[in-house]
């Protein structure tokens, strides 16, 4: 009897795709009912993790087409999150030796600051509010459901720890 041995990168492959398909099928079902001013990002926390996995380019690629299904339900700005996420996980990409070691603090603090990022290029991209209100949002709400984000992404990577560990794919 002859046994088939899988290459070890296959399985993390597996279980990163599906902790990427597990954040993206969150952020369509789960975070509609819990929307608020101050809301948690799935969708910045699936290609955060799954960004940290691949080579720049194919991350780029994966921020591009998550952001064109965002940009799916948001016909007055398309093409704002698909450029956003591209970059955010370019950037991600680039910089996983860097913020993404092992640290669940450093993970915590990278996730907060990519999601900012985000509000703030979409709110500057999407030309949504003005006056007090754009600086309300930019400097209260949006920090608020960064840092829920954050503090979101660092209890689904301590409790699934095997799903969102960075590895090289």
């Amino acid at each position: 009897m002859r046994v088939q041995h899988q290459a070890p990168g296959i399985g993390s492959a597996l279980r990163a795709w599906l902790g990427f398909l597990l954040l993206l099928t969150a952020h369509f079902s789960v975070r509609p009912l819990v929307a608020g001013r101050a809301s948690i990002d799935f969708a910045v926390i699936a290609v955060l993790f799954s960004s940290v996995r691949m080579r720049p380019g194919f991350a780029a690629l994966t921020g591009f087409l998550t952001g064109l299904a965002l940009d799916a339900m948001a016909p007055g700005s398309f093409g704002a999150s698909a450029l956003v996420l591209s970059l955010i996980a370019f950037g991600a990409s680039w910089l996983k030796a860097v913020f993404f070691a092992d640290h669940v603090a450093l993970t915590g603090l990278f996730v907060f600051g990519a999601k900012w990022l985000f509000d703030i290029a979409m709110t500057l991209l999407a030309g949504v509010g003005s006056g007090v209100s754009l600086f309300v949002s930019l400097l209260l709400w949006s920090p608020l459901s960064s840092a829920l984000t954050a503090l979101v992404a660092v209890v689904l990577l301590v409790l699934f720890r095997p799903l969102y560990r960075p590895q090289a794919l």
